[in-house]
């Protein structure tokens, strides 16, 4: 397997440009089985979890073909098989996602339950007690959840759980629920941009869905979704990541395609630390040449400060002067991070849901492991600031969700070597999809 050797102690400088959003991509991408006529998709991220997912669905006789300006084409009019097995899905949490598509448009589906990063236990029952509410008989047999419903239906239903509203429980009950007869109105759904991203997809292909992007979202559904040519919106979580690569080394970058709209609770943090950022036409300016100054961060559900950043932002407050606070309200237990910081010089003390950081004046290279894919990000960007040179294992997980992460650093003026270390037994490669791009070009209006 593949680690980075980084040589750090350079200062970020130059543009960069965000790609599609791997959250947004990857429901979507499972949604289009529920659809029947060419799906056309703009800004899909080549990702690691892309492929996965590609690979996941091809399996199920749906026909994919990828261009090479991120352009993906599919159609699921020839389905073979409803079946999501263990292989793939326990690589990628979002492999459950095929679930309710594949219900609502053939009224049977077995999907393996899933897997994905070590973040803290997240449980699928808000999944199947929607689609269950739905009109969907469901049981677990083998490890695998086994669905079925001759029709589903419409009905009210609740989606909170034990740390917030589910964003993949929200697009399975909402793909599932414009395909039901009747109205289906989801109370405390997820309120997340990919979720709203998913709502304006299916909308296109024919679906009645209002409220995405609140709590409240309300689904009349239809006979039949058709044809659809959609762009993914921009990765707010590669842009906070690439914000936050700025601050640590104390440079100064342009973020091209930053969803800014979509990153308040973000951009409001790096202010309250002392982070310049500026908006144009051009993007998103970011620069730290000053000093900066601690904080307290709540990591909340959308609209609050994303899960998907907090380790990135505890990387940046091991060198902010002062003690910080950050208490993870979503995953409490995603923390794995923080002893590799350690290794590297960090003050860290980790307090139940909740991680006290006192700033140190510089990290050191030492060599480290990462955990899960934002861990992997978080060390990255620790690399580049640390005096000497930092090797990192386990960073398969970064191109889960990271398309050239290292390229682009690179092109910002950081040092980062892809090195051979060797196999990993904890890593299962994923063969990359069949891409027939024969049609690529194809129109899907």
């Amino acid at each position: 397997m593949e680690m980075f050797r980084i040589a750090g102690g350079t200062r970020l400088a130059g543009s960069i440009r965000v790609e599609g959003s791997k959250n947004a991509a990857l429901p979507i991408l499972a949604a289009s089985v529920a659809i029947t006529g060419n799906v056309q998709l703009e800004q899909v991220p080549k990702l690691q979890d892309v492929t996965t997912m590609s690979t996941l669905l091809q399996g199920m006789g749906v026909s994919i073909a990828r261009g090479h300006d991120n352009t993906v084409v599919m159609n699921s009019n020839e389905i073979t098989s409803t079946i999501a097995p263990y292989e793939l899905v326990r690589q990628m949490r979002a492999g459950i996602c095929v679930l309710g598509p594949l219900l609502a448009r053939f009224g049977t589906a077995t999907v393996a339950l899933p897997g994905g990063c070590k973040i803290g236990h997240r449980p699928v029952d808000l999944h199947l007690q929607g689609l269950s509410a739905l009109g969907a008989d469901i049981r677990i047999e083998s490890g695998n959840i086994v669905a079925s419903a001759r029709q589903l239906r419409g009905c009210e239903l609740d989606l909170l759980g034990s740390h917030g509203p589910t964003v993949t429980g929200t697009c399975n009950v909402m793909v599932a629920a414009a395909l039901a007869q009747g109205t289906t109105v989801i109370r405390n759904a997820a309120r997340e941009p990919e979720v709203a991203d998913l709502a304006r997809f299916l909308n296109s292909a024919g679906a009645n869905i209002e409220g995405q992007g609140t709590s409240v979202i309300e689904i009349q559904g239809v006979e039949q979704l058709g044809p659809v040519h959609h762009t993914i919106i921009a990765d707010r979580i590669e842009a906070a990541t690439l914000a936050i690569a700025a601050a640590i080394t104390g440079g100064s970058i342009l973020i091209e395609n930053a969803p800014t709209e979509h990153m308040q609770s973000v951009l409001d943090i790096l202010r309250e630390i002392g982070v310049l950022l500026k908006q144009s036409s051009d993007g998103l300016h970011v620069s730290a040449a000053g000093q900066l100054a601690p904080v307290v961060a709540d990591i909340n559900p959308y609209p609050g400060f994303p899960t998907d950043v907090q380790a990135q932002l505890m990387a940046l407050l091991t060198l902010v002067p002062g003690e910080s606070r950050v208490t993870d309200n979503v995953f409490p237990e995603r923390f794995m991070h923080a002893a590799e910081l350690i290794r590297m010089g960090a003050d860290i003390d980790v307090r139940g849901k909740s991680a006290v950081i006192r700033g140190v004046p510089s990290l050191s290279a030492a060599p480290v492991m990462a955990s899960d894919l934002r861990a992997s990000a978080a060390l990255v960007l620790a690399g580049i600031a640390a005096k000497g040179v930092t090797e990192i294992r386990r960073v398969y997980h970064l191109y889960r969700g990271y398309q050239q992460f290292d390229s682009k650093l690179n092109s910002l003026g950081a040092r980062i070597l892809r090195v051979d270390d060797g196999p990993d037994q904890d890593s299962v490669p994923i063969p990359a999809p069949h891409w027939d791009i024969r049609n690529v070009r194809e129109s899907c209006d």
